[in-house]
């Protein structure tokens, strides 16, 4: 695969020029993409749940296929089948008839291709967040709203949570993950702190609990596309696997994870 990149270079007489240069990448078969969070937020049914499937595409390419016309389904340890309907050939799955029950183990299986992707997770409960405070000269140049969002962390128990802060204007998310290693049973916080937040700015917080592999599996995600992590021509990172076996041909494992959340939800307004 080829494609023209345009760079444009300075000479010491100010001058500028063009060179074409020609990048041929190698362009590698298609993998499954396997993106099946069930959340259950405290307060609610959890019957809708949603599971996206999509395909590896070439590095310059702006549009994501989706992986359509597969059979999705999940099963708990009472082999009640939760069967996932496609929604108008968009790779997006839905099941209306989910039975969420804490500490149930469910089993994802996809069939795609005449191959067979499967998964095991449990539903693992998380505490409410019960308040947010918020600090307005954080960071080293005192120029950065901080948001913690504190809960109470269940004593006895190895914990792992998903922290998720969402802005809508602009549409952005920021991810943190976090054990009880040094905070077993005492109140702790989910930590957020951003310059461009100000006044009036509303912040969803989202809470999830998960278990260690998810914790592990999202730690070094996060480690990968941290923005101080190396410089623009580091070695390329290589491809986290999930949790999820291609059964039927394991060479052709897919990205992505199954994982299975109690979660808590705070919406909080910037003061």
């Amino acid at each position: 695969m080829k494609k023209l990149l345009y760079i444009c270079i300075l000479s010491l007489s100010f001058n500028s020029c063009e060179d074409v240069i020609e990048v041929e990448l190698n362009t590698a078969e298609p993998r499954l993409v396997i993106d099946a969070s069930l959340n259950w937020r405290k307060g609610t049914s959890g019957q809708i749940q949603q599971i996206q499937l999509t395909l590896t595409a070439p590095y310059f390419d702006n549009n994501i296929p989706p992986a359509t016309g597969a059979i999705v389904t999940v099963t708990d340890s009472n082999n009640n089948i939760f069967n996932f309907s496609e929604l108008d050939n968009s790779g997006l799955y839905q099941n209306n008839t989910f039975i969420p029950v804490i500490n149930e183990a469910y089993t994802l299986t996809i069939i795609y291709n005449n191959e067979t992707y499967t998964a095991t997770e449990s539903l693992i409960p998380v505490p409410s967040i019960n308040y947010v405070e918020q600090k307005n000269d954080g960071g080293f140049s005192g120029d950065e709203i901080e948001i913690k969002a504190y809960y109470i962390d269940p004593q006895g128990v190895q914990n792992f949570y998903l922290f998720e802060f969402i802005t809508t204007d602009p549409n952005t998310i920021s991810l943190e993950v976090y054990d009880d290693e040094f905070t077993d049973g005492n109140e702790f916080f989910g930590f957020y702190s951003d310059e461009n937040l100000s006044s009036g700015d509303v912040l969803l917080i989202r809470n999830s609990g998960i278990s260690k592999r998810t914790f592990e599996f999202i730690n070094i995600l996060l480690q990968q596309t941290d923005d101080e992590a190396g410089d623009p021509f580091q070695t390329q990172p290589t491809s986290v696997r999930g949790n999820c076996v291609n059964q039927t041909n394991p060479d052709n494992y897919p990205l992505g994870y199954f994982r299975v959340s109690e979660m808590d939800i705070f919406t909080y307004t910037i003061e």
